[in-house]
């Protein structure tokens, strides 16, 4: 298993027969080199999207129709992107889907979701999530933008995530110590990637307070833009 960072809250993942690009905000993203596309995209077989807000979504129905792979995601976010060309599976919190023999479950995250991008009005667009990946005999938590919520509490009892792939920039999201607080009293976290930070100068540029919160044993893994880490 490969978990790459594209920068911000994007990440390819290598896991059984799939390459899972998530969030993957390419064009415009201030820490990803566009020379790099070519590679960040190579063999991609699908789009996980946690929301509809152009720093996740806006590459989604481009990459779509360039590589030909479907976008998973939230059945009105799915809607919106058929209109765009994409090819889509639309799903919702709670369904389960297979990905080259990973299962991908929606879960539920805290967090605004409307259409942002493209010049438009806002227009809404269900609403945001996370996912719970499992493969290789383990799972992945990509929270997706949002706050803490109860709904970790079930969450990690029931999906039992080694994997925690958080936001936690903060001003948009949970910050890097509300992060550490909900790993510590709902989750069981080998391992933690922080993600959407770095990106622009108002959210967090380091993950300290993070590591700082997080019980011993807990690894803090602040990835590198396109260095894969591998389990």
């Amino acid at each position: 298993m490969k978990i790459t960072w594209l920068g911000h809250s994007g990440f390819r993942i290598e896991i059984e027969q799939a390459v899972l690009l998530v969030d993957p905000w390419l064009t415009g993203n201030p820490v990803f080199p566009a020379e790099a596309r070519a590679d960040a995209v190579a063999g991609a077989t699908h789009i996980l999207l946690t929301h509809a807000h152009g720093d996740h979504a806006a590459d989604a129905a481009s990459l779509s129709k360039e590589l030909q792979i479907p976008v998973a995601c939230i059945h009105e976010v799915s809607v919106w992107l058929n209109g765009q060309g994409a090819s889509t599976i639309g799903f919702g919190k709670g369904g389960t889907i297979d990905c080259g023999g990973a299962k991908v479950t929606m879960v539920n995250a805290t967090h605004s979701a409307s259409v942002d991008f493209g010049g438009g009005a806002l227009l809404p667009a269900g609403s945001a999530a996370g996912f719970m990946i499992k493969g290789e005999g383990r799972t992945i938590y990509v929270s997706g933008d949002t706050d803490i919520m109860a709904d970790m509490a079930w969450m990690g009892e029931l999906h039992q995530p080694e994997i925690g792939i958080l936001s936690c920039g903060g001003h948009y999201t949970m910050d890097m110590a509300r992060a550490a607080w909900a790993a510590r009293k709902y989750f069981n976290f080998r391992c933690v990637i922080p993600c959407h930070y770095k990106t622009f100068p108002l959210l967090a540029q380091n993950a300290d307070p993070l590591r700082a919160g997080l019980p011993p044993g807990v690894e803090v893994i602040e990835p590198v833009v396109l260095e894969p880490i591998s389990f």
